[in-house]
């Protein structure tokens, strides 16, 4: 059976990254890598061991007012972040 990657899978538009099993100096790339990939609506469900200071600042640079994000959990070791695209 054929796969269309250009069509969404997940479950209301939300996607899963966890960023705790990519080694580290890859993940910036990752997450904007996954971030780009986003269509207009969709929510990528980020989960880290610490809270990305850094990584928001370059986000909110590069993306402006089209990705909105929302703390769902902001606890040491565990944080989850939803990032959601918007047009």
């Amino acid at each position: 059976m054929p796969h269309d990657c250009s069509t969404p899978q997940a479950p209301g538009g939300v996607y899963t990254f966890d960023a705790r099993g990519v080694a580290r100096r890859f993940r910036h790339a990752a997450i904007f890598g996954a971030l780009e990939s986003l269509y207009a609506g969709e929510t990528m469900r980020f989960y880290n061991d610490h809270d990305p200071l850094p990584l928001m600042h370059q986000l909110a640079q590069h993306f402006g007012a089209r990705l909105k994000a929302a703390y769902v959990a902001r606890v040491p070791g565990e944080v989850v972040i939803d990032f959601k695209l918007v047009s």
